[in-house]
């Protein structure tokens, strides 16, 4: 199993940025994806949840109505939109599947 995150990057508060995971060796479509995140200092925090098929989704309170989860089956990726971003939001972003995790990716919100 290999999950490798991409799209971080430095972005100024109020900006947007789109995270991408690639996933392979597992029948990606079959399982629900996660993203989480870590900033410094802190725990490592579950940022968004879809189901497997895109049926479902779920978020943290604190990214509701700014990020974004979506799946792309067909290219065995899953993604996070994330717009309206606050300094808050910097952390390392890392995507998760049954025990697996990517290498992160940083995102740092600043001006």
């Amino acid at each position: 199993v290999q999950l490798v995150e991409s799209g971080g990057g430095l972005v100024q508060p109020g900006g947007s940025l789109r995270l991408s995971c690639a996933g392979s060796g597992f029948t990606f479509s079959s399982y629900r994806m996660r993203w989480y995140r870590q900033a410094p200092g802190k725990e490592r925090e579950l940022v968004a949840t879809i189901s497997s098929a895109g049926v479902i989704t779920n978020y943290a309170d604190s990214v509701k109505g700014r990020f974004t989860i979506s799946r792309d089956d067909a290219k065995n990726t899953v993604f996070l939109q994330m717009n309206s971003l606050k300094p808050e939001d910097t952390a390392v972003y890392y995507c998760y599947c049954v025990g697996y995790w990517g290498q992160g990716t940083q995102v740092t919100v600043s001006s």
